[in-house]
């Protein structure tokens, strides 16, 4: 007969952004709910904000918490870290092995185990290579082999999930398949007041090509050469931060557009009047979820998992890769301030229905529970 409490370790590689979220409301939620849990994260990753999170987090880790070197890309010490996963799934009677992206789900279900179940979010990784390049032929080769040793996928889109049967292979041939989407918390609903020195427009994320902040400062190129002044805010950090504000110099808009860093998500929604999201790929975004419930309009690129979250007049959705219809959709944003508001509104109840952490959590241990079942 089934345990009622379960012994759950999750893996991750860095403690940053919307997986580290989604792990840290994941392992709060099921400790709240009686189960032991515990995580391994690599040990150099994430700074100090990451350091404070999973001190704070550890609180309510039965299993505790451990970090070890978990290196981006593929070497020697992938050895060290899978055998440390393998020797706490033992040694602490794991019934849930669960990884989280590329290399956390690598390891997950490398590590020897002789009772849990294996379970693995991608969280985007590997699924945005292609096959017709060499890392692209490495990564999605290897999710190939991967996934004949998972019991149980957890996709946070239905995107995400048809994206790796076309990608690798059904995962359904060898494992249970279930679509949780990301959720968010009650105190996420509460309104957050603009900033006096607030922007028309805010991003918040890494700064990386991928993320497209080079097409909204084209954007916003388009619209000043229109004669149409418009100022954002540039929250974050990343490797392309330099180009970002290369691009920024190159169109004269050092008085338009500001880069402040990174911040917490509902102190960075403070700094402007509406977000945007002009990523090129994403998962299941939780920067739009958190800014849904905060009641902040949003516009947002057509791509991946995001219309997912949107019902049919909840918002703006946009081309990727289009500054020209990128630029439209802000200009008509900005002369319709009421539609933009209704949109808002109709969003954070949309959100607040479907969309929450409780509904998110309780959803995962159903998902465990049939994989440990079979």
């Amino acid at each position: 007969m089934m345990a009622d409490t379960l012994n759950i370790l999750h893996v991750l590689r860095a403690p940053v952004g919307g997986l580290f979220r989604h792990v840290c409301d994941l392992a709060r939620g099921q400790a709240a709910r009686g189960h032991k849990v515990g995580v391994v994260a690599d040990a150099a990753s994430g700074g100090e904000r990451a350091d404070a999170a999973l001190a704070d987090l550890a609180k309510v880790l039965a299993l505790g918490l451990t970090r070890v070197s978990m290196t981006r890309d593929i070497g020697g010490g992938d050895i060290a870290a899978i055998r440390h996963v393998g020797q706490r799934a033992a040694t602490q009677s794991v019934d849930v092995l669960h990884g989280h992206g590329a290399k956390g789900g690598a390891y997950a279900r490398l590590a020897r185990n002789r009772r849990a179940v294996r379970v693995y979010t991608p969280h985007g990784g590997s699924l945005h290579y292609r096959w017709g390049t060499p890392a692209g032929l490495f990564y999605l080769t290897a999710e190939n082999v991967l996934k004949r040793r998972t019991d149980l996928f957890l996709f946070e889109s239905y995107y995400g999930r048809d994206t790796f049967a076309a990608k690798v292979g059904d995962p359904g041939i060898h494992a249970l398949v279930r679509v949780v989407h990301n959720g968010v918390a009650d105190a996420e609903f509460l309104p957050v007041k603009a900033a006096a020195d607030a922007t028309d427009l805010v991003f918040i994320g890494e700064l990386r090509m991928l993320k497209g902040v080079d097409v909204l400062i084209a954007a916003i190129a388009r619209l000043s050469q229109d004669g149409r002044s418009v100022t954002a805010t540039i929250v974050g950090d990343g490797s392309d931060r330099a180009a970002f504000e290369a691009d920024v110099a190159r169109h004269n808009l050092q008085a338009a557009i500001r880069f402040v860093g990174a911040k917490p998500a509902r102190a960075a929604f403070a700094l402007g009047r509406m977000l945007v999201v002009p990523s090129r790929a994403e998962s299941l975004p939780y920067v739009v979820l958190e800014a849904g419930a905060a009641g902040l309009p949003i516009i947002a690129t057509n791509v991946g998992g995001i219309p997912e979250i949107f019902g049919p007049d909840d918002g703006d959705l946009v081309p990727p890769d289009d500054s020209a219809a990128l630029a439209g959709a802000i200009a008509a944003a900005m002369q319709d301030r009421g539609g933009r508001h209704s949109t808002a509104l109709r969003l954070k109840s949309r959100l607040r229905a479907s969309f929450s952490v409780d509904a998110m959590t309780d959803a995962v241990i159903a998902g465990y529970r049939e994989a440990l079942a079979r």
